[in-house]
C-alpha cells in the first residue's frame, strides 16, 4: 500500500530564517506587444524559466528534444510481460522540504501539494551491519548536529576525541558563495580525512550523500559536499525530511505543468531538438529546431536549459554564440560517471517492515533501494492485483569500462543481502536504465561552470550545474536557476520577476558561527 499522506508535510511552511531573494523592481507584466523568448530544454530548469517568463506575458516557445517533458525526471510507458502498461523512469527522487522554489513551482498545479507523499525517515545501512536514521534527530541547529552525534552508532567518544575540531569549523558556518573559494580545490574524501571524521560515519552518511551527486567522493569537490551539509543539516531546520510524488512523474508533474504552460500561451514543442542558434546584429536570435530544412524561429531572448553534454553540443554547433572564454568554459564541462536504475517487478511482496527507501553503503555497486508500492499509486495498484512488489535499485558512479550486465547482476545480489526475502522472488519483468548525463562537480571545477548570465545579455543558462551564488543543489538548483534566468531577461525589459527563497546563506546558528570564527 502507498505510504499514508501526512498533511502537515504538504502545508509545511518555510524555515523562519529562510532568505528571500527579491526580484528587481519593475512593472507587473507586459501589456500589448511582448517580446518572444525561446527556452531550450524541458526539464525542471526549462519549465521554471518558461513559467517565470510566460506568467509576465512573454511569448514563450519551449523546445524539448525528447518526446516527453521532464528531463532527468521524465517518464515513459512500457509494457510488461504480463500485459500491464506501466511507467518507467530514471527512478527515485527526494523532494526535500527546503526545496522552496521547486515546491513553489509545483504549487502552480497543486496548491496544497497533495500529490506529494511524506516518507517518515531517511534510513541508512552499511554492509558492516551499522544502521543510521534521521527520524529522531532534532531538526533545528545546533540541536540537529548534537542529536545526530548522540543518536548515531557511528560516533563514539574516541571518534569525537580524534576529530580535528579546528579543521572541522568550516562545517559550522558555511557561507555562500565563499565556500567555493575556500574548498573547491579539495576533494570531499580529503576534506573528511583532514578533519578526521569517523570512518564509519564517513561511509554511512557522507558517502551516501556525496554519491547523490553521482560521483566518487575522491573526485567530488569538498565545496559541494560542505554546501550540501549546510543545506540539509546545519543551515536549515527542515532536516532530512522529504516527500515523493504519489504517482509517476508524468501524471504527478509533467502533464499538469504542460497544461499550465499551455494555458499561459506557451508553445510547447516536444520531440524538437534545437540544432543551431545564430545571434543577429540587432540583438535577437534565430533558433533552428526540428528537422533539417525547417525555417528558423526568431526570438528576443534565449534560455539554455540543457544538461552539460547538450549545452556543449549546441554551443559547439553555434559558433556565434557567446565569446571565446565563455565558450571555452562550456567546452570544459564534464558529465559524472554512468549510473544504473534497475526496476524489478517481483511475484511476491517485500516484507512489510522494510523501509520504502533505504540508502546503502558497503554493498558493492548498490547505493539505494526503493519499494515503489509504498508510495506510488501505479506500483501499488500492480502490487495489489498481482500480490507482488516493485523494487528499484540504484548504482551511482559506475566505471565507464564496467561490464554493465555484471553490475546489474551484482546490484541485485546485494539487494538480496539487504532484503533477504527477495532471493526467492521470481522476476516477472525488469527494466535497466543506464545514463551518464548528470553534471560532474570535480575538484577545482567551480569556475568553469557557467553562471546564469553570460557575455550576451540576450542569452541565459539554467540547470543544476549552473553557478547561482545561492545555497541550492540538485533539483532545487535547477528550478532556482530557471527562475533566475527568466528574471534576468525580465529585468532587461523592466518587468518584475519571481521572488525566490533559499536556506540562509550563512550558518543559521549564532553559537556555531562564533565557533567557526575561531578557525580564522
Amino acid at each position: 500500500m502507498p505510504a499514508k499522506r501526512h498533511g502537515g508535510a504538504h502545508r509545511h511552511g518555510r524555515d523562519r530564517r529562510a532568505a528571500v531573494i527579491h526580484a528587481p523592481a519593475g512593472r507587473p507584466r507586459f501589456t500589448g506587444d511582448a517580446p518572444s523568448a525561446a527556452v531550450v530544454g524541458g526539464g525542471l530548469a526549462g519549465i521554471a524559466a518558461a513559467t517565470g517568463l510566460a506568467e509576465r506575458g512573454v511569448r514563450v516557445t519551449l523546445y524539448e528534444g525528447e518526446r516527453n517533458l521532464g528531463g532527468r525526471l521524465a517518464g515513459w510507458p512500457t509494457r510488461l510481460a504480463d500485459g500491464t502498461t506501466v511507467t518507467m523512469s530514471r527512478g527515485f527522487h527526494a523532494f526535500f522540504r527546503q526545496y522552496y522554489n521547486l515546491r513553489g513551482l509545483l504549487r502552480r498545479i497543486d496548491p496544497g501539494l497533495e500529490t506529494l507523499t511524506a516518507l517518515p525517515d531517511y534510513p541508512l545501512r552499511h554492509g558492516s551491519g551499522l544502521h543510521d536514521s534521521f527520524a529522531r534527530v532534532p531538526r533545528t541547529p545546533p540541536l540537529s548536529a548534537l542529536g545526530f552525534v548522540a543518536l548515531s552508532p557511528t560516533f563514539g567518544v574516541r571518534d569525537l576525541a580524534r576529530m580535528d575540531p579546528r579543521a572541522a569549523l568550516p562545517l559550522l558556518d558555511v557561507r555562500v558563495p565563499e565556500v567555493h573559494e575556500r574548498l573547491d580545490g579539495v576533494s570531499a574524501h580529503d576534506f573528511l580525512a583532514r578533519i578526521r571524521f569517523p570512518e564509519a560515519a564517513h561511509h554511512l552518511a557522507f558517502e551516501v550523500f556525496s554519491r547523490s551527486f553521482f560521483a566518487d567522493p575522491r573526485e567530488l569537490s569538498a565545496a559541494e559536499l560542505v554546501l550540501m551539509f549546510h543545506i540539509y543539516f546545519l543551515g536549515s531546520s527542515e532536516g532530512l525530511l522529504f516527500d515523493v510524488p504519489s504517482e509517476p512523474f508524468p501524471t504527478a508533474l509533467w502533464d499538469p505543468l504542460a497544461g499550465y504552460l499551455a494555458g499561459l500561451g506557451v508553445d510547447v514543442r516536444t520531440g524538437t531538438p534545437v540544432r543551431h542558434v545564430r545571434p543577429l546584429p540587432d540583438g535577437r536570435l534565430d533558433v533552428e529546431a526540428g528537422g533539417a530544412g525547417e525555417r528558423a524561429s526568431r526570438h528576443d531572448a534565449l534560455v539554455l536549459a540543457l544538461d552539460g553534454a547538450g549545452l556543449r553540443r549546441l554551443v559547439d554547433a553555434s559558433p556565434g554564440l557567446g565569446d571565446a572564454p565563455w565558450r571555452a568554459s562550456i567546452d570544459r564541462l564534464r558529465s559524472a560517471p554512468p549510473f544504473l536504475v534497475s526496476r524489478l517487478w517481483l511475484d511476491r511482496p517485500v516484507a512489510r517492515d522494510r523501509p520504502g527507501f533505504l540508502g546503502t553503503s558497503g554493498y558493492g555497486p548498490l547505493d539505494n533501494v526503493s519499494v515503489l508500492e509504498r508510495w506510488e499509486g501505479e506500483a501499488a495498484r500492480w502490487a495489489r492485483r498481482t500480490g507482488g512488489s516493485v523494487l528499484e535499485l540504484h548504482a551511482y558512479a559506475v566505471s565507464p569500462d564496467a561490464d554493465r550486465a555484471a553490475v546489474q547482476a551484482e546490484a541485485l545480489r546485494q539487494a538480496h543481502r539487504v532484503y533477504p526475502e527477495t532471493r526467492d522472488a521470481r522476476i516477472v519483468d525488469e527494466r535497466h536504465e543506464w545514463r551518464a548525463d548528470c553534471p560532474m562537480f570535480p575538484v577545482g571545477g567551480y569556475r568553469d561552470r557557467p553562471g546564469v548570465r553570460g557575455p550576451d545579455p540576450a542569452v541565459t543558462v539554467a540547470g543544476d550545474m549552473v553557478r547561482t551564488g545561492l545555497p541550492v543543489a540538485l533539483m532545487e538548483r535547477a528550478v532556482t536557476s530557471g527562475f533566475l534566468a527568466a528574471n534576468a531577461h525580465l529585468e532587461r525589459w523592466g518587468v518584475r520577476g519571481q521572488t525566490l527563497w533559499t536556506v540562509p546563506r550563512t550558518g543559521r546558528s549564532p553559537v556555531l558561527r562564533r565557533l567557526a570564527a575561531l578557525g580564522g
